[in-house]
């Protein structure tokens, strides 16, 4: 996830945590809702930092946009980075912007969507703050991938560059003076990035 501090994401330890069940890690979550948590796929809870203004606006930007155009084509709904979603691997995660078609989501009983969902987005981002370690995003934007997420995009805003993920390919877009296509997942949408630099 995208933050601007020096905490790092701290595992929280301990067999029950480990083994809790779906239910149990939702109402865990209800119940410290000052506090925001991911699930890796072992069962290990991991509490996530927050992030500075600068980060905070450019995930705003980024929503915001994502927003104007799913507001105009109806294809899906986006949602932000408080969105937690259940894996096929048993993780839970919470990209910075996700969105889900209107298929997608048809598949999924809307009783779950009370909860964090077992579906996988089919579009999202991860964006790149100063202190986060890339390995470390690319690790979990190969997960989005292998679980079935069909387009994801990893954005490192101070080093001009996007790492573009599409099933089983990836490949990096540089020039932040163009916008980034959405093609063919998200029709006729573009990411204007150099709107992200203008801070």
């Amino acid at each position: 996830m995208a933050r601007d501090i020096q905490i790092p994401d701290l595992p929280l330890r301990g067999e029950y945590i480990e083994q809790m069940s779906g239910a149990e890690f939702f109402q865990f979550c209800q119940d410290n809702r000052n506090f925001k948590f991911e699930r890796e796929a072992n069962g290990q809870i991991v509490f996530m930092s927050p992030t500075t203004f600068l980060t905070g606006d450019r995930n705003h930007e980024i929503l915001f946009q994502i927003r104007q155009w799913n507001n105009k084509k109806k294809l899906g709904r986006a949602v932000d980075s408080d969105t937690g979603f259940t894996l096929p691997s048993g993780a839970v995660r919470n990209p910075d912007a996700a969105w889900v078609s209107n298929e997608t989501l048809k598949s999924v009983p809307k009783s779950e969507l009370e909860k964090f969902p077992r579906l996988v987005p089919d579009f999202i981002v991860e964006l790149k703050s100063k202190h986060d370690h890339l390995p470390d995003l690319q690790k979990k934007m190969n997960e989005w991938m292998d679980n079935g997420c069909r387009l994801g995009w990893l954005i490192d805003v101070d080093k001009e560059v996007v790492y573009i993920y599409e099933g089983s390919q990836e490949r990096t877009h540089k020039d932040f003076s163009k916008s980034l296509s959405g093609e063919p997942v998200l029709t006729g949408f573009k990411l204007k990035l150099a709107e992200l630099k203008k801070i």
